[in-house]
This record gives C-alpha cells, structure tokens and sequence, in this order.
C-alpha cells in the first residue's frame, strides 16, 4: 500500500496505474492520461570494425618502414616451431621476393601464403631491378617503378625492398632484421646448378609456399603472342599509331581493312538482329490487323451481314433491275397471252399475216394443176 501511495502521490510524476490497486482513483485523477511504464533497454555494443588499409606498403627507406624496423628487437631469435605455434615474443619478419612483372592472381596468391605462414606476420617484399632483371633472366614488360607500385598496392605487403639483390646474404637479412624467407620449393637456379636459396634453407629459415599452376607471366606473354594480330587492330583502332606499335605500313594497312570488315559484320549482325526484333513486332500487329479486317469482312459478307440483309430486302428491285420483264403485245391478247411468251414460227410462215391465204392458194394451185393434154 505505501508503494502504491508513493506511486501515486504526484500526479505529474511515475505511474498513475499502481494506484488503482491501493485505492480508487479520484476524479482528478481520472482525468489524467496513464503514462506506459519505461523499459529498461540494454545499449547494443556496435560490432568491431576491422581495420581499413587506405593507403599503400610504405618502401624500406620511409619513415614508416624505418620506424618499424628500428622497433624490432632481433636479438630475439624466432625458431619455426616458436613461429608455428603462434609464441613468439614480437611479429615474425617474412621476407619474398621476386621480379612481379605484369603482377597477377599467381603472384598475390603467393603473398597471401607468405602472410599467413604464421599467426603474426610483418611481411616484406622485394622486387628486383630492371637492370638485374634484364642481366639474369630477361626482358620484362613493366618498368621496375610500375613493378614496385604494383606490389606495394597488394593489400598483403606490409613493406616493400626495392631493387632486391638476386641472392640473399646475411649482411642483407641482418640490416632487414629478416626471420624467415618464404617461396616455393622448386630450386631457383636462373641456368647456374646452385640453387639461390640453398643457404637459407641449411640455416632453417626458408618456409615454402605453393605455386599457382597455369599462371605465370610467361603464360600471360604467350597468350599476347598468339594473338598479336587481334592485339594491334585492337590498339589502332583506339588510336594507336603503326610506329608506337613498330608496325610497317602494309601491315598497318592490312590490319585497317581487317577492322573495318569486323566493324561491317558487327553492324550487319546488329541490323539482323534489329530486323528480326521488328519482324516479330510486325507479325503482331498483322495478326491484330487480320482479326480486324476478318471481323469487318463477316460483319459484311457473312449470313447475317449487312450486304445479305441489304440484298433480301430489295430482293424483288434487284430481280427486276436483273432481268426485266417482255413487252406486252396487242389490247385485244388475253391476260394468258400476255403472260406466256409468243410462240415460235418458221422462217416463211405468214399466216399470222393479211392475205397469207391467197398466197398459199396461188402457190397450192400451181402444185396441184395437172398439165392439160392436147
């Protein structure tokens, strides 16, 4: 009861509802609207966000990449065993490399392995030069400054080396403080019989990753020179000219020819394709059509249309207006005459005439005299 007093004491404060359970509201009271009781809502803790990369690998030289390097302490020596099971006292350094030329899926595959070796991994990734490049294996595609800007877009790189010496030394992994270098595990040899990571694997900081099969750069140039003539009428008809693509003048010409063919067959096939799009819409509108002229037709033609009606009614005018009726002949014919046609006679008859009878007489008597004897 005290509780319910309280809470209905102050008629502009909590709820008016508990008093009706202490006492009868008074009419004062009634005339008050009933507040809802306020739940209690617990507040929903927004979900984590995962950070955002928003800007490229730094290189080795910035300020950045110093300032992390200078903050490892690499006198603690990170065994492979340390690094698998996820106990090492600081971010294990994995170092890659390679040339990256026409950066691709095989590539980026191969850095998401060298990343996730180990549950913490700070991964460094070096690109060779072009003059280095060029000297140990051949001509590349890309500069080496398009090559660095490709990988260091890589959302797993976390520092990129420029212009990478080709063999890794201990001077070179101490300056970098490198735990462990990561790439596949077929030999590098480059045409010599040593292999290049020999070293690194006696000393138990090389981990392996796995080559993406059927994707290479070699594949990628093969497939540019199969198809090199698709490739150049590609490039000139978007503006290129014969000299940019070292392409001769008959050549240039040829290819010119060819992508104005294409160009005609493509606007053939378009127009095809647009007339059957009308033909259909035509067929349509024909059958419309059909139904409506078929429709007009039996309302005119048909058993009950208008010129069957017309022609029942005047019937009798047209039968007339079709074949009309005889001449009749003299007053003094019988209604029977009148009505039955005149009957036929021969060419010579004229009986029908005045004096026809003296005529036959005259003839019948020249027929019938006997000649007289003397």
């Amino acid at each position: 009861m005290a509780a319910a007093g309280t809470n209905g004491a102050d008629p502009t404060g909590g709820t008016h509802e508990s008093v009706s359970v202490g006492r009868k509201r008074s009419h004062a009271e009634s005339l008050l609207p009933i507040k809802p009781m306020k739940e209690h809502v617990l507040p929903i803790t927004p979900p984590l966000k995962k950070p955002t990369i928003c800007k490229p690998a730094p290189f080795d030289y910035d300020e950045e990449a110093i300032r992390e390097r200078e903050a490892c302490n690499y006198s603690q020596k990170i065994t492979l065993e340390m690094a698998r099971a996820g106990k090492a006292p600081r971010a294990v350094r994995v170092y890659a490399d390679g040339i990256y030329d026409l950066f691709h899926q095989g590539h980026a595959r191969q850095l998401m392995q060298a990343k996730n070796l180990f549950p913490n991994v700070y991964l460094i990734v070096g690109v060779n030069s072009d003059a280095m490049t060029h000297e140990r294996k051949g001509r590349t595609v890309m500069t080496e400054d398009e090559r660095y800007e490709a990988v260091r877009h890589c959302r797993y790189v976390d520092e990129v080396i420029t212009a990478c010496p080709w063999t890794l030394d201990d001077e070179f992994l101490e300056k970098h403080k490198i735990d462990f270098v990561a790439h596949d595990d077929i030999p590098y040899t480059t045409g010599s019989a040593t292999d290049v990571y020999a070293h690194i694997k006696a000393r138990g900081m090389f981990v392996s990753t796995e080559r993406t099969e059927g994707v290479s750069t070699s594949d990628v140039v093969s497939r540019i020179v199969k198809d090199y003539d698709v490739y150049v009428r590609r490039n000139l008809a978007r503006g290129y000219s014969a000299k940019e693509l070292n392409v001769s003048y008959i050549n240039e010409k040829k290819y010119r020819l060819q992508n104005k063919i294409d160009d005609l067959k493509k606007k053939g096939k378009e127009m095809f394709e647009d007339i059957e799009g009308k033909r259909t819409d035509l067929i349509m509108k024909w059958e419309e059509k059909s139904r409506e002229f078929i429709d007009a037709f039996l309302m005119l033609f048909g058993r009950d249309g208008r010129l069957t009606q017309y022609l029942t009614e005047k019937k009798d005018s047209v039968m007339m207006a079709l074949s009309p009726p005889s001449s009749p002949k003299a007053g003094s014919q019988s209604s029977e005459d009148c009505s039955s046609p005149p009957a036929k006679t021969s060419r010579f008859d004229f009986s029908g005439r005045a004096g026809a009878s003296l005529v036959d007489d005259d003839y019948s008597d020249d027929d019938d005299e006997e000649p007289e004897s003397h």
